[in-house]
């Protein structure tokens, strides 16, 4: 908490009384909130119309748990100082703390709205609202905040994190180098920056960041577990495979760090450790560990991914018998669903519809089960549920497509406009290189040389095939740089043409400026393919072909078509038996662009020689992403204790 401000208790205060605030706020701020007790009351008697007195008694109320006088002592405060906004501050830091948090947001915006320029108020309220899941609330407040006080380092870091949720990687760098401009050895900063430069693709920094963070003393599991795939993401998968075994093994609860060991050894496993299951040391921490629910959870996630529902199922029915949450009745439900066991996946759905009514993950999976049950309008009121709570939704739209081709309705060819929405174009070849082709006879080679795994990751659409870690677009090699501006200025043309309206899921976020919220290539061995997926994260997905082996480039009718990208065919696992709605023959040096809800996949090819994409999720920049902090006024800039 704040503390009660010592200037004001000056004025108020006679001398005698200050001198007792003061011891007692002492032993307050000392740890010894019993000893302060009996002071704070003695104070109130003697000073009952001073608010900082009733604010002292209510801090040492609450931390000696006493909150029911703590909640009317800080009544008091706030009462008898209705224009301070620190009594509100402290008040509503409580309530936080107690789990009132609705309370508590109340509190700091009224507290705001007295002090406009009173920074803690606004720091807290952007804070609860990044906590509460709204960060372009969030962004509003903190900005203020910083405004205020442009050395309130807990508000930056909170900026910073509200520019991470809402995909704007540049702002949150810019805001965690402020924190780091005043406070050089600020470690948390440094991990922070670290996990933003990552995302970005700038592995080598954030591996920088994430060593400079450990070697200043600060030390974490998450801070291993990012130290781990920031190693993998950089070309050195032995030493990330190291990296996760000591992670493990000094926290051996640490569920992150058992699936990050599952990962490295699951892509990197048949070279570095061949003999090795990917899952011994992730199954046996569980095993050692079963009231250990996230450890379990994230076991059952790994299964279920890696298409292992029968020992996902196996191992929920022993957990469950000890542990009925409902997370894992969840899994339950999918590893049924995936087993083909319908009516018991229909139960325990059916069960936690209830529970999960705003979860628009939850109105997924059911609509997937509801599909392959042939339940094509309960599968359309829970789709459109999902939208309803998430209209960004890409697999909810997904759903709904599927479910209007199915019904007939004509709102399938309105969402889903294959000819319309299906850009495929020529990439101009970026400056100093004579042609597309000769700019990717160089940059075959580079991409040759970061596709380091053995195998496909786990819980990707590839299959026989292998991914890049990391973000593409991102990394120094200068020929990617290249080719990352080529292919954005190419879909950005494409994305101009587009119509507008508003109420359309895909063109009503269109935009002049668009950045990338994910890249990566693709390697497919002879009988790669991609099964029928959407793109979760993305707004506008694509595939640009780099390398193409000869089969596909026979291909010259209906009847061959090996490796060609086809559109509109959905989830397999399904069981729906639709055709592809568009078909697309790959073209070297030519990029597909389509909405990220589009279902798409690959047909599988024998050629020998490998098919080599590269691939992007982008979405629009976002008006909140264009705010800029305003110089701090230093006449609003309050001093607070």
């Amino acid at each position: 908490m704040t503390g009660p401000g010592r200037a004001g208790a000056a004025r108020t205060f006679t001398a005698a009384q200050a001198g007792l605030f003061n011891a007692a706020l002492q032993q307050l701020r000392g740890g010894s909130a019993a000893a302060a007790l009996p002071l704070a009351r003695q104070l109130v008697a003697q000073a009952p119309a001073v608010a900082d007195a009733h604010q002292l008694l209510a801090m040492c109320l609450a931390d000696t748990g006493d909150a029911e006088r703590a909640d009317a002592s800080f009544r008091t405060a706030v009462r008898l100082a209705p224009g301070n906004p620190v009594p509100l501050v402290n008040f509503a830091t409580w309530l936080r703390r107690v789990g009132r948090t609705a309370e508590a947001l109340d509190g700091f915006r009224r507290a705001a709205a007295l002090a406009p320029g009173h920074a803690p108020a606004w720091a807290q309220v952007g804070l609860m609202e990044l906590d509460a899941g709204r960060p372009h609330e969030a962004l509003e407040a903190l900005e203020r905040a910083v405004r205020a006080q442009p050395r309130a380092l807990d508000a930056w870091m909170g900026l910073a994190a509200a520019h991470r949720a809402t995909g704007n990687l540049e702002r949150a760098e810019q805001a965690l180098r402020k924190v780091l401009d005043a406070a050089p050895a600020h470690a948390p900063a440094w991990v922070n920056l670290g996990a933003v430069l990552r995302l970005q693709g700038r592995a080598d920094e954030a591996l920088a960041c994430f060593t400079r963070a450990r070697d200043a003393g600060f030390d974490s599991p998450e801070l291993r577990d990012a130290l781990a795939g920031t190693l993998v993401d950089v070309g050195r998968p032995g030493e990330a495979l190291g990296e996760a075994r000591q992670l493990v093994a000094r926290h051996p609860g640490f569920a992150a760090g058992h699936a990050t060991l599952a990962h490295i050894l699951w892509e990197y496993g048949p070279v570095l450790a061949a003999d090795e299951d990917p899952l011994h040391a992730f199954r046996a921490a569980a095993d050692r560990q079963p009231d250990n629910r996230e450890l379990q959870v994230a076991l059952v996630a790994f299964l279920l991914q890696s298409r292992r529902a029968d020992e996902a199922l196996e191992r929920i029915g022993a957990l469950r018998r000890r542990d009925d949450h409902p997370v894992l009745a969840w899994q339950e439900a999918d590893a049924c669903q995936a087993l083909g066991l319908a009516e018991r996946a229909e139960g325990l759905y059916e069960a936690l519809t209830a529970h999960y009514a705003n979860h628009p993950g939850f109105r997924n999976a059911r609509t997937r089960h509801l599909l392959a049950q042939g339940r094509w309008r309960e599968a359309e009121s829970h789709a459109a549920e999902a939208v309803r709570l998430d209209p960004r939704n890409q697999e909810g739209w997904a759903h709904l497509g599927v479910v209007w081709r199915l019904l007939d309705d004509p709102r399938e060819h309105w969402l889903c406009d294959y000819e319309r929405f299906v850009g495929y174009l020529e990439v101009a070849p970026p400056e100093g290189f004579a042609s597309i082709h000769a700019f990717l006879d160089e940059l075959e080679p580079v991409l040759a040389r970061i596709h380091a795994a053995a195998r496909e990751p786990v819980a990707q659409s590839l299959r026989e095939g292998t991914q890049t870690p990391g973000r593409l677009f991102g990394r120094p090699e200068p020929l990617l740089v290249a080719a990352g501006q080529a292919l954005k200025r190419t879909a950005e043309r494409w994305v101009a043409n587009l119509p507008t309206d508003p109420t359309h899921p895909f063109l009503s976020r269109r935009a002049g400026q668009l950045r990338f919220a994910g890249s990566w290539s693709v390697r497919l061995r002879s009988s790669g393919r991609h099964a029928s997926h959407v793109h979760p994260e993305g707004w506008l997905s694509s595939a640009f072909y780099v390398s193409l082996p000869a089969a596909i480039g026979a291909g010259r009718d209906e009847g061959d078509r090996a490796g060609w990208l086809q559109f509109g065919q959905p989830l397999e696992t399904l069981g729906i038996d639709l055709p592809p709605r568009r078909v697309v023959k790959p073209e070297r040096g030519c990029l597909a662009l389509f909405p990220s809800y589009f279902w798409h996949g690959t047909l599988p090819f024998t050629d020998q020689a490998p098919r080599t994409t590269i691939a992007f999720d982008m979405v629009p920049e976002s008006p909140w992403d264009r705010l800029t902090p305003a110089p701090p006024d230093s006449t609003r800039i309050e001093r607070h204790a």
